[in-house]
């Protein structure tokens, strides 16, 4: 009698996953959030080449065993192990050039969360690499849309956000993001601390394009005032006025004259540049803060 089709591609699984020696490789690397810096990935945005890699033939299974199966399990585990392995630049490459992107892509639909989650997860392990983000680019209004429809703070949410983080490092796909802004905005107002720093990574990225600008400075958000105290979490709060910097410097050096009557009242741009008396007492208090960095920052706000 044939083995049962669920148990036969949970030993396939296994065995993929002993040849990939996942316990191994689990190690993770991230971008540093590029503040206010120029356009262009960080000097420590790429993992180094190592010599633990798995072998392609090993890759090639797992990519082909989510392919076969609609076990969750099997694809969560399948993915995890996949975005160990990308930890390393070799395997980076040779998952793209087995077609791996657009399977792993293709799970972004899919109706478990958790699966989604563990496809954004080896995405982002996988942006580490500019001709990886070439492929991944289309993939970017899906990943916004996992972000605005999944549960506030979840780590779905999460995962969607680190990897917009990663492809908004340079200015290549912004215009793909840029409809997601209010839901950016809405995740700053009513996210957890560990939200708000996520999400701030992508609008810093975002602000720092002159082509967003006004995109952004259109945008409401009534609470972002509230972020400049003393009080807030210094990570968001350097964040926060690195999103506030940027707008600022490209305000400065735009040619011509603000056409003031697109903006609403209730905008970023009227908490910023029409109506900043309230904005610049905030920054006011902020030259008392204990932190060097921050009081830089302010600095910088204040005589732009």
């Amino acid at each position: 009698m044939a083995e049962p089709r669920g148990a036969a591609l949970r030993a396939a699984m296994a065995a993929a996953l002993l040849g990939a020696g996942a316990g191994a490789c689990y190690c993770l690397w991230r971008r540093e959030r590029r503040g206010a810096a120029a356009p262009g990935p960080p000097a420590d945005s790429s993992p180094p080449v190592s010599t633990l890699s798995v072998d392609a033939d090993t890759l090639q299974k797992l990519i082909h065993l989510l392919q076969a199966t609609d076990d969750p399990l099997i694809q969560e585990q399948a993915l995890i192990t996949l975005s160990n392995s990308a930890a390393f630049s070799v395997n980076q490459d040779i998952i793209r050039n087995l077609d791996g992107l657009s399977v792993i892509g293709g799970m972004l639909s899919d109706c478990v969360p958790k699966v989604k989650e563990k496809a954004l997860n080896a995405l982002n392990n996988l942006s580490m690499n500019v001709k990886n983000q070439e492929k991944i680019q289309v993939y970017i209004k899906q990943v916004c849309r996992n972000v605005e429809s999944a549960p506030l703070n979840s780590d779905l949410q999460l995962a969607g956000l680190r990897l917009l983080t990663n492809m908004s490092v340079t200015n290549d796909y912004h215009e793909k993001m840029t409809n997601s802004i209010p839901c950016f905005l809405h995740l700053l107002s009513e996210g957890t601390e560990r939200t708000q720093i996520q999400v701030l990574k992508v609008l810093v990225n975002l602000s720092a394009n002159p082509a967003t600008t006004r995109h952004l400075l259109r945008a409401q958000v009534p609470s972002l005032l509230l972020l400049f105290d003393n009080c807030t979490n210094r990570d968001i709060l350097l964040r926060a006025l690195a999103f506030a910097a940027n707008l600022k410097k490209n305000m400065n050096n735009e040619d011509g004259t603000t056409i003031e009557d697109q903006y609403s009242e209730d905008s970023i741009f009227f908490t910023l540049c029409r109506d900043s008396a309230p904005f610049t007492q905030k920054l006011a208090s902020l030259l008392h803060h204990p932190d060097t960095e921050v009081k830089e920052q302010v600095v910088k706000i204040l005589t732009q």
